[in-house]
């Protein structure tokens, strides 16, 4: 058995980009899906490994480690075959400074759509208190849920968020644009690459793909990542919302 259990959700963005970067590195894990429905995230063995109550977390060993960003750079750190960083610290910092901006642009954005086409339905048939009292569950996510509340976000903050995906795109084709370049820090794939990719994939799976069609470096950057072998392995039956929920998101 492997030694690194992954904790995930197979349609968590985040966790795929973890499930993404551990395929490149060609890390074994044993594959633990978290079930949602069940909100087996806020039980409380699971709180025990993430106080959180989020998805992702490793357990390497007797170690734990949390947050989707910190384990790339953890199994960077440790599994140290097939890299995915750059060795010079001054494009470490570079790369480093790509995760940055993902993390607080385009991975909180994503959850805006992400919630109002599809996810939102699990919750528009519950009751205005059991509903107040599953979001009072959440130890990080409380207020996220109630701003959605059980019938979406407003349109402003759905405007914000659209906006900043689109932003997001702008700027990453801009990166790739620079230089011709195959993956965001040049030749090499990073980490910050397997960063992006998801969101990339789940705008295309919300129907937000003209944002990244109409790019073309950014289109030949996905269609790049979605012929490796890596990809397939993340994206397996059940992992789109639209697997899920149909494409109809009325």
């Amino acid at each position: 058995m492997a030694e690194i259990t992954l904790y995930n959700f197979p349609q968590s963005t985040c966790s795929q980009k973890v499930r993404l970067a551990m395929w490149e590195k060609g890390i074994p894990y044993t594959d633990h899906i978290v079930m949602h429905k069940e909100r087996e995230h806020l039980s409380d063995w699971y709180l025990k490994l993430n106080p959180n109550g989020v998805v992702p977390t490793i357990t390497d060993g007797d170690d734990v480690v949390n947050d989707s960003s910190v384990i790339l750079e953890y199994i960077e750190d440790v599994y140290t075959d097939h890299p995915m960083s750059p060795s010079d610290p001054v494009q470490k910092a570079h790369m480093r400074k790509w995760m940055r901006y993902l993390e607080e642009v385009p991975t909180p954005a994503i959850r805006v759509p992400s919630f109002n086409q599809h996810l939102a339905k699990r919750y528009e048939t519950m009751e205005d208190d059991a509903y107040n009292a599953m979001a009072d569950k959440h130890p990080i996510r409380k207020h996220f849920y109630k701003r959605m509340n059980k019938t979406g976000f407003s349109a402003g903050e759905t405007a914000e968020s659209l906006d900043r995906l689109d932003s997001a795109a702008q700027r990453f084709a801009e990166g790739l644009d620079a230089h011709s370049k195959d993956w965001i820090m040049g030749d090499m794939l990073t980490i910050a690459d397997a960063a992006y990719l998801p969101t990339v994939d789940r705008m295309i799976d919300l129907g937000l793909g003209d944002m990244i069609f109409d790019r073309p470096a950014l289109k030949a950057w996905y269609e790049r990542y979605a012929a490796r072998s890596a990809f397939d392995k993340t994206y397996y039956e059940g992992t789109r919302l639209t697997d899920i929920f149909g494409t109809d998101p009325a």
